[in-house]
């Protein structure tokens, strides 16, 4: 009996491994967000149009990147870079229907379904938050 605990016991240590990679999409702080997006107002204006996005500072890890999915869909998504910890290089820039990370790597993701893009894809997707419509052209985003 003593053999078959030691026999189990070695079976279980070399099938276990370590895994050292980041990928536990940990980087973003769990910050409070709560942005009314109108649509009539000018700084939103081109949210009027499919495939555009528009940046709101001051909010989220990096600000918030809303984009307009079709006709009846806005999405928004952190503006910061989930594979990094927050830092000056890891804020996204909108690149059309693309952002992108100012780190070395520049990260590449698609705005309007949040996945990594390219050579170099990540396993962590932009962040989410919750976008309600709460009236005509208004829009609620919060996490």
């Amino acid at each position: 009996m003593k053999n078959f605990i030691i026999i189990l016991c070695a079976f279980l240590l070399i099938g276990c491994s370590r895994n050292d990679n980041l990928n536990n999409c940990n980087f973003l702080l769990d910050v409070g967000v709560n942005i009314n997006v109108n649509l009539n107002l000018p700084q939103f204006s081109q949210l009027q149009n499919t495939g555009n996005s528009v940046r709101i500072n001051g909010q989220g890890n990096a600000g918030i990147i809303v984009t307009r999915v079709n006709s009846s869909t806005i999405r928004a998504w952190d503006g910061a870079d989930p594979n990094h910890p927050v830092s000056g290089c890891s804020t996204l820039t909108i690149d059309g229907v693309n952002a992108v990370c100012g780190c070395d790597d520049a990260n590449v993701y698609n705005l309007l379904t949040g996945q990594s893009l390219g050579e170099n894809q990540q396993p962590c997707t932009l962040r989410a938050y919750r976008v309600d419509a709460v009236g005509n052209n208004q829009f609620l985003v919060t996490n």
